[in-house]
C-alpha cells in the first residue's frame, strides 16, 4: 500500500502503542515486531503543509516556501524564547493564540542524562514518547510558549537541551538519576519571577517500549541514500523503527515521502 509519512502516533498502556496511518486506515506497528517489513520510497515527497510535490523536504516535511511562512515552522518552534504570540506577533496570529499562547509546560525527561524541555499541555505525554525519555517529570507551568522557553533557557546551564538519539536508540541510561531531585535543585537556579511557574508535581511517569533487544551498534537509514528500506521489524522507540536489530529508521525525518508499505 502507499502511505505518505507523517509522525508515528502513539498511545501509552503497559507499553508505548504505536501505528502508523494510511489515510482513514491505522496499522498497529506492535503487532508487526518479529516480522519482516518493507518501506521502497516512490521518490515523490509532498509538502505537509500546502501537499505540493517538493524534490527535497525541510524542517519537519515542508516545501521550501512552507518553510518560510508556515506558522508551523516559525523559529520559535525550535527556539521557544523567541515567541511572540503574547505581543500578538507571530506569521499566522491565529494559529499562534491557539498552539503557542497556550499553557505549557516545562519538564525533566531522563535517558543517558537529564534533559530539560517544553511542550503544551496537549502533547503530554507524546512528547516524551517521541523524545524516546525512559521517564519524566513536570517541573513548571507557565501561560504561553515563551515564558516556558525562558525558563529552559535559564536552565540550559545544568541540563542538556536535545536527546542524544544514539544513547537513546541503544538504551544507555542512567538509573541513578532521580528526576525528583534535579528539579527541585533546578528550583533553585531561578529568579523569583519564574520560580513562581514551578509546580508541587512530583509524578515520575515512566515509559517501556516495545523493543526485542536492544543493540550495541545502530546505524542509521535514510530514503535518501536507499530507496529500498526493509528488514525484520524488531523494535520502535520515539519515532525510530529498528530493523533486524541495529539499523533505525526515523519515521518523522521522513515526513511527506511518499513509500510502498508492505508486511
Amino acid at each position: 500500500m502507499k502511505i505518505v509519512l507523517e509522525k508515528l502516533s502513539s498511545t501509552l498502556l503497559e507499553e508505548v502503542n504505536y501505528t502508523l496511518s494510511n489515510g482513514s486506515e491505522t496499522i498497529l506497528l506492535n503487532d508487526l515486531i518479529g516480522k519482516t517489513i518493507s518501506l521502497n520510497f516512490t521518490g515523490t515527497i509532498f509538502c505537509s503543509k500546502c501537499q505540493v510535490i517538493t524534490k527535497q523536504s525541510f524542517g519537519q516535511g515542508f516545501c521550501f516556501s512552507c518553510f518560510n511562512t508556515a506558522p508551523e515552522a516559525s523559529p520559535c518552534i525550535i527556539h521557544p524564547e523567541l515567541c511572540q504570540a503574547h505581543l500578538g506577533i507571530g506569521r499566522d496570529i491565529d494559529y499562534e493564540e491557539r498552539h503557542h499562547n497556550q499553557t505549557h509546560y516545562v519538564y525533566l525527561a531522563a535517558t543517558d542524562r537529564v534533559k530539560v524541555g517544553i511542550t503544551r499541555s496537549t502533547q503530554i505525554p507524546t512528547r516524551w514518547i517521541d523524545q524516546g525519555a525512559n521517564a519524566a517529570l513536570i517541573i513548571a507551568e507557565t501561560p504561553n510558549r515563551y515564558t516556558a522557553g525562558v525558563i529552559e533557557v535559564a536552565l540550559k546551564d545544568f541540563f542538556v537541551d536535545k536527546t542524544n538519539w544514539q544513547s537513546m536508540l541503544k538504551n544507555i541510561g542512567d538509573e541513578s538519576i532521580d528526576l525528583v531531585e534535579e528539579k527541585w535543585m533546578a528550583h533553585e537556579q531561578l529568579p523569583s519571577d519564574l520560580a513562581q511557574y514551578f509546580t508541587e508535581d512530583e509524578e515520575v511517569l515512566s515509559l517501556k517500549y516495545p523493543v526485542q533487544n536492544y543493540p550495541e551498534q545502530v546505524q542509521s537509514m535514510s530514503f535518501d541514500k536507499t530507496a529500498e528500506i526493509s528488514g525484520e521489524l524488531t523494535g520502535i522507540r520515539g519515532q525510530y523503527l529498528y530493523l533486524n536489530g541495529n539499523q533505525v529508521l526515523n519515521i518523522r525525518r521522513h515526513t511527506g515521502y511518499q513509500i510502498e508499505f508492505n508486511y
